[in-house]
């Protein structure tokens, strides 16, 4: 993906200076529409003042709209707020982090994403068994059957059984493909890159998928089963979370 400069200027001009900002949504995962919006994640920096008293404001910050003549999903956490999310066994802050399409990035960036492999543990199979169910129940109601969500299936579980083998993140459908090779990927992929967000399916596929879908919840189970990670993460993470957040603070306040 070439980095449209525009999205440069939205990161730099947000309410709080960003520790990173990265790309994730369907650009990350490997099949943007053309109609696709740019959905920009990331972690700020509040101001010290703002930290210290009893009210903590702005804690998650969220603006959709159009910016720049592109249309935006901005999401960012504090600092604080996105380390506890690390530690609660939650793939998608571990995704935005470890993201190869960086808008913006700092030292502590660098020192961040180096310690949250501490962070991942076997028990990050739950969060994409149960965002996998999400969409798949998502794609069963809806008529006509819409390609996207269950792209976001497949997406999940092989994320997930990637992440059960091999302790690294990897988000993109096309990229897990080269290893997985699921014949019915590369023409899911293709519909939803040529098409509009909306693109459909027909419902004579629907057994079929269901099928995979069942087969491939197994086998992350499986894969979470025989998993050499981590239970929890260890307090020397925990340690080294807690005085990267102290410099940041002191150094940004």
């Amino acid at each position: 993906m070439i980095i449209d400069p525009r999205l440069h200027q939205i990161a730099t001009s947000q309410p709080h200076p960003l520790l990173f900002a990265t790309i994730s949504g369907a650009h990350l995962y490997g099949f943007p529409s053309p109609d696709s919006d740019f959905d920009l994640r990331g972690a700020h920096v509040l101001p010290l003042a703002r930290v210290v008293g009893l009210e903590v404001g702005a804690e998650t910050m969220e603006d959709t709209r159009i910016i720049e003549g592109l249309d935006m999903d901005i999401v960012s956490h504090d600092v604080k707020k996105f380390m506890h999310l690390l530690l609660r066994k939650n793939g998608y802050v571990l995704e935005q982090l470890y993201s190869p399409l960086v808008i913006q990035t700092t030292p502590e960036h660098d020192e961040l994403k180096s310690i949250a492999r501490g962070c991942i543990t076997r028990h990050h199979s739950h969060h994409y068994l149960g965002f996998a169910e999400t969409q798949w129940k998502l794609f069963l109601k809806e008529s006509p059957r819409r390609v996207k969500p269950l792209l976001y299936v497949y997406r999940a579980l092989l994320t997930g059984i990637w992440l059960m083998r091999t302790g690294q993140i990897e988000a993109s459908l096309v990229t897990l493909n080269e290893t997985f090779r699921l014949h019915q990927l590369p023409e899911l992929i293709a519909r939803k890159r040529g098409g509009p967000e909306q693109s459909t399916l027909e419902d004579a596929a629907v057994a079929f998928h269901e099928t995979e879908y069942q087969r491939l919840r197994l086998e992350l189970q499986a894969a979470h089963e025989a998993s050499s990670l981590i239970e929890v993460p260890g307090d020397k993470t925990r340690k080294s979370l807690d005085d990267l957040l102290v410099r940041i603070r002191l150094a940004k306040g």
